[in-house]
């Protein structure tokens, strides 16, 4: 039973500490905000990221087959 009294208050004075010290909210708002900007900018930026990586791929595909389609130039 004496355990149960310590355990009792050993978890009342930190659920009490948890409620006095409050720095790790802002730091959860902080990112929450910042992933709302990154979300935010994806979104108004969406046409622009569609058609870079589209150029980026049709860059890709052709000089994988150039790569494929040439001769080796020592035969």
């Amino acid at each position: 039973m004496q355990k149960f009294g310590m355990f009792a208050m050993m978890a009342s004075a930190k659920l009490r500490q948890l409620f006095e010290k409050e720095n790790g909210e802002v730091n959860i708002v902080a990112i929450v905000v910042l992933i709302g900007v990154a979300v935010l900018l994806a979104i108004i930026f969406k046409e622009a990221i569609a058609d870079l990586l589209e150029s980026l791929f049709d860059s890709i595909t052709d000089n994988a087959t150039n790569a494929v389609t040439s001769s080796p130039s020592g035969s």
